[in-house]
């Protein structure tokens, strides 16, 4: 817990409204800020900072004040302040357990990058309809038969990257305790209200950014 700064916990920074774009900066600073702990960094100012993940100095001033008085002017910001305030009050968990369900091109190629240490955890194992097929992963990987035997405890986080019987493993991973999955799926799932589901749409992000790129010649 850190010892000095006051700490706004998960439900106040909620009723701020914080805008999801803030929302979607904060793992890129997380990330940056544990890099720089690793480095020996102990303090850094907005602009340093700026520097390290191409965002602004007004932006991360203004994203950061949604977490409550974090820096002093010409002070800076305390990293390991920092790192307690993302991870323990925002819910970032270090040691987050996640799962991957589907070990095919996609499935393998996240399986290859797994370097996530810097924000929320890692890969712990992964799960595929043919597990005796996937060579040279360096995880576990099991029959998803084997879902509710093999689900590492505590793990919360799944990654679906699967192009068949896409609600019937969704159902499975709720009933053993999944509340937050990535989907690479193009396929609508149906989830309970606690579930929290990201989809990724390569082809939508896509068309944002020709529409984005059009827009700026007219």
């Amino acid at each position: 817990m850190p010892s000095c700064g006051k700490i706004f916990r998960m439900s106040e920074v909620i009723n701020k409204k914080v805008p999801r774009a803030t929302l979607q900066r904060y793992p890129v600073y997380l990330k940056a800020l544990r890099k720089l702990r690793d480095n020996g960094v102990e303090k850094i100012m907005s602009k340093e900072l700026a520097e390290n993940v191409g965002i602004k100095p007004t932006t991360i001033r203004r994203d950061f004040s949604f977490l409550g008085s974090l820096g002093k002017q010409g002070y800076g910001y305390d990293i390991d302040i920092m790192i307690d305030t993302f991870s323990e009050h925002l819910g970032v968990s270090f040691a987050e357990k996640i799962i991957l369900v589907g070990c095919g091109n996609l499935g393998k190629a996240l399986l290859n990058y797994n370097r996530w240490n810097h924000v929320v955890g890692e890969i712990v194992c992964a799960f595929d309809l043919h597990a005796d097929k996937v060579d040279g992963a360096l995880i576990p990987v099991y029959a998803l038969s084997q879902l509710k035997e093999k689900m590492p405890k505590g793990c919360r986080i799944a990654i679906l990257c699967i192009s068949e019987k896409e609600q019937e493993t969704v159902d499975l991973l709720v009933d053993n305790g999944i509340v937050g999955i990535v989907s690479f799926s193009i396929e609508h799932l149906n989830v309970p209200p606690h579930v929290h589901v990201r989809q990724i749409d390569v082809v939508a992000s896509i068309q944002e950014l020709v529409f984005e790129t059009n827009s700026i010649n007219i």
